[in-house]
């Protein structure tokens, strides 16, 4: 979005982190925004108000007075497009959550009807404690945005979740904000576009704190050290959903077979060959992790070769191959004790619901989102058309729409 003379407070809390909200500011003024620092007591002890005034223009707001005579927390909420809290502890998020107000930050947050931004740092114990993950999604289910923390060395020492967003993806969460700026409050809920468990907008976090795996692409089975078998399976769509739930607040686990796309960099990518590769993979995942929902958008092998040559096969007028059942990546990973929630694919040339359907009960499915791929459709196409079976019997059918669109539809429906 333009930034220009959008009126942004950026609320700076006492963590370490406090020093790059000096980036994020100067950033901002030279996007032509107009800047108003709130800082808290325990802030100042990281990062002085002088260096935030010279960057900004503005006076640092930071104590309870009356500037010009007006009072200052009714006119700083007034003011605001947009408030921006970078760094926000635990402490400051708790305070939110439970509508105190004991400083100029805490009462502006409660005054005003601006979107709310919030971009959590702290040590990983504090940020998966359960009291602050509750506070995160009763905020979120206020109306209140979050940018996930990112993952790296923190500042007491420990590897983990809980370091500030990169400067670059806050301002480019940011610039995509335009339609909570642009569109006045609804019902109380802050800069959101819907009522709490409708279909979110680009900027909600409703998989904030889950972890989701999503398998992409083709598999091959080998033949010899030359030749293998596989399918047409682009991977658009398992990439899609990834990219999608990543920007939902997902954690998520990309297992991509024969694919040559590209994803996020915040995205943890697995890339395998064979079947056997996938399955290794996907179960170590779920075993190591807290894993909500499995999303099986990959196209495995159903066939491999009997017997696999060691050395390359030469070229002859009738040569044939003898096919078995190659493994079934969902079907081993419903019998795990811990599984998560799964979603499984079907792409059927014919009788596609009653194929579907078979496959959503053999394979104890909680969804299944059935193709039709007949004459080639779908493969390597940037739209696609589809069916989502529930387990209960609930059908939803699709026109055919952008992958990008389908696949926040199927995170719609996991919830």
């Amino acid at each position: 979005m333009n930034l220009t003379d959008k009126n942004i407070i950026l609320g700076v809390t006492g963590s370490i982190a406090a020093y790059k909200a000096c980036d994020i500011a100067s950033r901002l003024v030279k996007l032509e925004a107009n800047v108003y620092v709130l800082m808290t007591e325990n802030a100042k002890r990281f990062v002085s108000p002088l260096t935030f005034s010279s960057l900004t223009n503005h006076n640092v707001y930071d104590m309870w007075e009356d500037h010009e005579y007006k009072i200052e927390h009714i006119a700083l909420a007034k003011k605001a497009d947009l408030v921006l809290v970078a760094p926000a502890t635990a402490n400051i998020i708790a305070k939110i959550a439970h509508g105190i107000a004991d400083d100029l930050l805490t009462t502006t947050i409660l005054a005003t009807k601006a979107p709310v931004v919030i971009a959590p740092a702290m040590n990983t114990n504090m940020l998966e404690n359960p009291i602050t993950e509750d506070n995160i999604k009763y905020l979120l289910s206020k109306g209140f945005n979050f940018i996930d923390s990112d993952e790296g060395r923190l500042a007491c020492g420990d590897v983990g979740k809980g370091k500030l967003a990169s400067v670059d993806r806050i301002i480019e969460y940011l610039q995509n904000f335009e339609s909570l700026i642009n569109e006045p409050p609804l019902g109380g809920l802050r800069g959101a576009k819907r009522p709490w468990g409708g279909r979110p907008n680009e900027s909600s976090l409703d998989l904030l704190g889950k972890q989701i795996i999503v398998s992409a692409g083709s598999t091959i089975a080998p033949i010899d050290p030359v030749r293998y078998i596989s399918n047409h399976s682009s991977g658009k769509m398992g990439y899609a959903i990834a990219e999608a739930a990543l920007k939902r607040g997902a954690k998520v686990f990309l297992v991509a077979g024969n694919t040559f796309i590209d994803c996020s960099e915040d995205i943890h990518l697995y890339r395998v060959k064979t079947n056997e590769d996938m399955l290794r993979t996907v179960k170590d995942i779920i075993e190591k992790n807290n894993i909500y929902c499995y999303i099986s958008a990959a196209a495995p092998c159903d066939f491999k070769a009997k017997d696999v040559c060691d050395s390359k096969i030469k070229k002859k007028d009738r040569w044939s191959l003898e096919l078995i059942k190659d493994v079934d990546i969902l079907k081993e990973i419903s019998k795990m004790y811990h599984k998560p929630k799964l979603v499984g694919f079907a792409a059927e040339t014919d009788n596609l619901e009653e194929y579907a359907k078979v496959k959503l009960h053999e394979k104890k499915l909680d969804m299944i989102v059935a193709n039709d791929v007949s004459g080639g459709k779908v493969f390597g196409e940037d739209s696609n058309k589809a069916t989502l079976i529930f387990e209960d019997g609930r059908k939803i059918e699709t026109d055919r729409i952008p992958k990008t669109e389908l696949a926040n539809i199927i995170l719609d429906n996991i919830n």
